[in-house]
């Protein structure tokens, strides 16, 4: 298999020229791609073609000498059009052959809000602990007991329980500051019934499934449910919570319908920040944002720096802008575009990156989910939808010199986005990408928490977030990235003993959970991670330029002398081939079997990739 790879950089760092689209403004690059074999099968094909033209020339001239001097400039025209575009081939070929490694930062907390990266954006939001997505327990003061969904939904609710856990917990929709549904283990949501019983079977939250939280003043964990028969939820008994307690009560220890919360989790996403604040006041404060924290200098400092790209999380509600479905509001587009402005003008590529996709790819806070609910995939009418704000992002920055790649969706958790149902988005959307450029790179992220033999190409590197970085030492943690990542690099990008597609450190950040660092100790670990992770094939992208958490901000660390960046290795840095690799003149690795692919790719599904690696992608 040959790869075909994007013209990004000649060597010493320079861009090559481009021409500019008249109708858009855009610079963009003249075609010319690393040629397969089939492709230089029919460009030989192409060159006996206009060969045997011109031994016919003579005769078509003898026989048509009216039109001969036509029919002479326009076969002249053409032999020479061909020989240009065979030149211009040749020299995307040495480009693409040296190109650098990516080494990016990804601008995080921008576009798709993570409240743990910038907390004050949630200030003002009354109520602000009952957010989107908040898990609460409800323990009956008198009963002493937690209200249950029993059998976890489908059924009653019931006060019986001594300790809480799955189906003691109720997920909050908001619908203002003190009006909620409560949605249960199963996804039902609760209700009352004709009888006056408190019940979890509804799919669908309505009227009957709208339920008011009254605070005691002084003490906000003490509350009371009002239902919306205009009376108050109690536990009665153990096997009955009923919805029929008057306005009455004194708040004490023997009132039924008083309850003791406790919330165990908590979502701070942009579902939650728009839901909590309301239309108009999220407007307001998302594009005070979206102005703010990332600008033109902040692109400035980026190359500057010594960094070649930048990676853009984005919400699937872009493409919907100005006016994209509620809670969300527009502008976020905008901002993009903006982007890309500043990266031409700063030479910096960019890799746009779905990070939000409709219905969630996993229950976090940066897939913009509203309770935590994982939804994305389960149909094709979303994957199909998907598929549009793919569409989208491509056909709006194909002709930007700086689209360097698309990434199809970040972090998708298994077992709830199945290989089935990524392996058709990721067709489709590579297909959506290459109807408008086949120059990009086309990112398919693994799934997380997937089998080990599944994750091929697309790795997250942090030593936080698991047991076994708990204890270590800086030394420790340093000599793990050098060899266990090292290793687990280079299998990453080898199957069998063949190399695959380009590997890409995705994320990494140069945070640990060792007390007592020194600056110099954080140096040394940011150092080795940029080492080792420059021999990924397609390079590295630090999560994240800015964050309150000063080791989390890639701009806070450089500026602060914790990391330093070699400059010289923007045009340094060059994609060489894999350990053991055969190199054919061109400067790409020797493969035994003749594949053809429509354009490049950098993915990390099995499935998908040995379709896209082994059969080339024949679509």
């Amino acid at each position: 298999m040959e790869r075909i790879e994007p013209r990004r950089r000649m060597s010493g760092g320079r861009r090559e020229s481009r021409a500019r689209d008249p109708a858009t403004g855009h610079a963009h690059e003249k075609k010319g791609l690393i040629r397969s074999s089939w492709t230089r099968q029919n460009s030989a094909c192409h060159s006996g073609r206009r060969s045997g033209l011109l031994s016919m020339i003579p005769t078509l001239l003898a026989c048509l000498w009216p039109g001969s001097l036509l029919l002479l400039v326009i076969c002249s025209s053409w032999l020479l059009l061909q020989s240009a575009a065979d030149a211009r081939r040749t020299l995307a070929e040495a480009g693409a052959a040296r190109r650098p490694r990516v080494r990016a930062v990804s601008l995080g907390g921008w576009l798709v809000t993570e409240g743990w990266i910038k907390p004050s954006l949630f200030d003002g939001i009354p109520n602000s602990d009952l957010l989107d997505g908040t898990q609460l327990q409800f323990r009956s003061v008198p009963r002493n007991r937690y209200l249950a969904a029993d059998q976890g939904g489908g059924a009653a609710i019931v006060a019986d329980r001594e300790q809480p856990s799955g189906w003691e917990t109720f997920k909050l929709w908001r619908i203002n500051e003190t009006t909620f549904n409560f949605r249960v283990f199963g996804n039902q949501f609760v209700g009352v019934d004709s009888a006056g019983r408190v019940v979890a079977t509804a799919t669908t939250p309505g009227p009957s499934e709208t339920f008011q939280l009254v605070r005691r003043d002084g003490d906000k964990n003490r509350v009371r449910i009002r239902a919306p028969n205009g009376l108050f939820l109690q536990a009665k008994t153990m096997e009955s919570v009923t919805a029929d307690h008057s306005e009455d009560t004194n708040w004490g220890d023997d009132d039924p319908s008083v309850f003791v919360t406790n919330s165990v989790a908590h979502l701070q996403g942009e579902y939650q920040l728009c839901n909590g604040c309301g239309i108009r006041k999220a407007r307001q404060v998302l594009r005070t944002h979206w102005r703010t924290f990332i600008t033109e200098s902040d692109f400035s400092f980026i190359a500057s720096s010594g960094l070649t790209a930048v990676r853009i999380p984005v919400g699937w509600w872009i493409a919907s802008d100005p006016h994209p479905p509620r809670p969300f509001v527009g502008g976020s587009l905008q901002a993009l575009d903006n982007a890309f402005r500043w990266a031409e003008k700063y030479n910096l590529d960019v890799i746009v990156d779905l990070h939000a996709a409709p219905g969630a790819q996993n229950p976090y806070e940066h897939s913009a989910t509203r309770d935590g609910s994982q939804e994305w995939g389960t149909t094709d009418e979303n994957i199909a939808q998907t598929v549009q704000v793919i569409d989208f992002l491509a056909s709006r920055y194909a002709k930007s010199p700086s689209l360097l790649a698309v990434s199809l969706l970040n972090s998708p958790l298994a077992p709830g986005a199945t290989l089935p149902s990524l392996t058709k988005y990721y067709r489709d959307g590579y297909d959506a990408v290459r109807r408008h450029t086949r120059t990009a790179y086309v990112v398919m992220p693994a799934r997380l928490s997937a089998d080990a033999t599944e994750l091929l190409l697309d790795v997250h590197y942090y030593n936080l977030f698991s047991g076994e970085f708990d204890g270590l030492t800086a030394d420790e943690n340093i000599d793990f990235v050098r060899k266990n990542r090292s290793s687990d690099l280079a299998a990453v990008t080898r199957r069998n003993g063949r190399p695959l597609t380009r590997s890409w450190v995705r994320e990494w950040v140069a945070e640990w959970n060792v007390r007592g660092a020194s600056k110099r100790d954080y140096q040394r670990f940011a150092q080795v991670q940029q080492d080792v992770y420059g021999r990924a094939t397609f390079g590295w992208a630090y999560w994240m330029l800015k964050n309150v958490n000063h080791h989390w901000s890639m701009q806070w660390m450089i500026q602060n002398g914790y990391i330093t960046l070699d400059n010289s290795s923007r045009s340094l840095a060059i994609v060489s081939p894999l350990d053991g690799e055969q190199m054919e003149p061109a400067g790409r690795p020797k493969q035994d079997a003749v594949q053809v692919s429509p354009g490049p790719c950098v993915s990390s599904v099995c499935a998908y990739a040995c379709t896209c690696n082994q059969a080339a992608m024949a679509m």
